[in-house]
């Protein structure tokens, strides 16, 4: 299909497709840089697309071609295909005959909604969603939005095809206006109980925990996963490919640069201890009184 040279057993089965960091066994995943060459060949991925014939480890295979990024992406759209909704809610989707959906819901196609689900008015449930029972969707809200991902080249950026899925397990509510993007070729996925505000933003690939409180207008950017029972207040903003761990508490609009360990407390920009903050601005309100003791005004 992608006109490559097989570098291995040609009657190894692939099973997936995915980037780097999602693979499992069976996938296809590629690399177009020499320096992370290592990093996809000693990944779980089966399948390695290369732009240089190099010999795959033991179990796997290498397919060398010209461009594996385009590559990919063309392998992508082939099991992903583009397909517009032409009707409100796709014939194909499986909604459970407890579910409530109210006027003007959008469900697109494959979409699963379990169980005593309840979708407001006006939210939109993009294809392959999967929701699980007793979900609670407010009005507005925008699930399974394609993926805000590029590759930069000198010819500008081309967009990495979503092919991912959204997945909300049992007893979650979203807020208002929140959206969350599809992963780009895995899952985004929301924790059992997880309970988020209006106007919150999360990521394509984002991986949130068991019941987790996110506050309005927070953001979580992709490939960030949260652990269990962590709570995230209003505004804060957590960057791209962290660990967060379970039982955090993340202040209000506090910036996340770095992976938080289970338990900790952080709060400002960039966060950090909360102690450590509470000190720093304790004797920065005593700096213009220590400047005028000092002669320094």
């Amino acid at each position: 299909m992608i006109g490559a040279t097989v570098v291995g057993d040609p009657a190894m089965p692939a099973t997936g497709l995915n980037e780097i960091h999602k693979v499992s066994p069976g996938d296809i995943t590629f690399s177009d840089l020499p320096k992370y060459f290592r990093k996809a060949l000693e990944s779980d991925a089966t399948v390695i697309i290369l732009n240089e014939a190099v010999e795959p480890p033991q179990g796997k295979v290498v397919l060398v071609c010209d461009a594996p990024f385009a590559a990919y992406n063309a392998l992508a759209r082939h099991f992903r295909p583009f397909q517009p909704l032409t009707e409100p809610i796709s014939a194909s989707a499986k909604i459970a005959p407890s579910a409530v959906i109210e006027p003007n819901v959008i469900i697109g196609h494959e979409v699963v909604i379990g169980p005593d689900c309840y979708i407001q008015a006006g939210a939109v449930i993009h294809s392959h969603v999967v929701i699980g029972a007793r979900v609670r969707i407010h009005s507005g809200a925008l699930i399974g939005t394609d993926a805000f991902y590029y590759k930069r080249t000198p010819e500008g950026y081309i967009k990495w095809w979503t092919c991912g899925r959204v997945v909300i397990e049992d007893d979650v509510e979203i807020g208002a206006g929140c959206t969350i993007n599809k992963g780009v070729s895995g899952d985004t996925l929301i924790g059992a109980g997880t309970k988020i505000d209006s106007q919150v933003h999360i990521g394509h690939d984002a991986v949130i925990g068991k019941n987790c409180l996110i506050a309005g207008q927070a953001g979580i950017s992709g490939n960030t996963t949260v652990g269990d029972h962590t709570v995230i207040y209003g505004q804060a903003g957590l960057a791209q490919n962290l660990h967060i761990g379970s039982r955090v508490l993340i202040g209000a609009k506090s910036g996340v640069s770095k992976d938080i360990p289970d338990g900790k407390v952080v709060f400002g920009y960039p966060a950090d201890d909360i102690r450590t903050v509470q000190r720093q601005l304790a004797a920065l309100r005593q700096l213009p009184e220590w400047m005028k003791n000092h002669g320094r005004e």
